[in-house]
């Protein structure tokens, strides 16, 4: 089968277009049940390189600020999440150690990261970045392995588990975490593969 990127399927109703380049950067919705392909060219980027610089600063937040304050009897302990990442790094706790820092905090970044060395430029008006559509794609590549959501399932758990024990209260990285995970999943919703790659390959500025 050959791909042809001039072809897009609507999601919902399955109907196949195939779109110019013009188009491609342009606002369109299908013709039967009206689900939006594309976003137009402005629109796409600036909202993508917005919230990927929003996730980035969240991020910088999460890492430091106080997570979570314990309380139990004459006990008192409060911990960022570099906390926790430091704290399980001897003996048998480094792979999970590893694991966090990499899926939670790494490539979360990393993905912002890339999304706004490749899209930046053309929201500014300038020529592509050296190496932006290389970005862009390994981009796509991390977006199954970023797992802020997976660690605020974990932490859920846990606040229920040991809410019996401790007075538990949350600190200013936890809503910040909060905030990141609904930031990233406002991205994914916005994420136009068709038009970021279009506007790339079609920029000369």
């Amino acid at each position: 089968m050959i791909y042809d990127p001039t072809c897009i399927a609507c999601p919902h109703c399955d109907v196949v277009y195939r779109l110019s380049a013009t188009q491609m950067v342009t606002r369109t919705r299908c013709l039967r049940c009206g689900y939006q392909l594309t976003l137009g060219k402005s629109e796409a980027i600036a909202r993508v390189v917005g919230l990927a610089l929003t996730s980035t600063i969240l991020m910088g937040i999460v890492l430091f600020a106080p997570f979570l304050h314990l309380n139990a009897g004459p006990f008192v302990s409060s911990a960022s999440v570099a906390d926790v990442v430091l704290g399980f790094a001897t003996g048998i706790m480094v792979p999970l150690a590893f694991a966090v820092l990499i899926f939670i905090i790494v490539v979360p970044v990393a993905r912002s990261l890339l999304l706004i060395y490749a899209l930046a430029p053309l929201l500014t008006g300038h020529a592509n970045a050296s190496g932006a559509q290389s970005a862009l794609r390994w981009a796509f590549v991390l977006k199954p392995w970023a797992m802020a959501e997976i660690f605020m399932v974990g932490v859920a758990v846990a606040l229920v588990k040991i809410g019996g024990m401790a007075t538990v209260h949350t600190g200013t990285a936890f809503w910040a975490f909060v905030l990141l995970v609904v930031v990233n999943t406002f991205q994914d919703t916005f994420m136009c593969r068709n038009t970021l790659w279009t506007s790339l390959a079609t920029n000369r500025s």
